[in-house]
């Protein structure tokens, strides 16, 4: 089941990169709801995201609180 919610996590954060605010919302829901373990992979996919997206680098002060 946690793996699911990695897996949607990811989906919708594909889905929102296009705004900034709706991203870093849906990064702090990950934040709460994922396993620490699923965080660090999710970091390395926010990463790749950044990559295509500069803007939403400002997310990442969540992933490191």
């Amino acid at each position: 089941m946690a793996r699911a919610m990695y897996e949607y996590t990811k989906t919708v954060l594909s889905k929102v990169s296009f705004d900034t605010t709706l991203f870093c919302k849906e990064v702090q829901k990950a934040v709460r709801r994922l396993l620490p373990h699923e965080l660090e992979e999710l970091t390395i996919y926010i990463q790749s995201l950044i990559n295509q997206n500069p803007e939403l680098d400002q997310c990442l002060i969540y992933l490191k609180a």
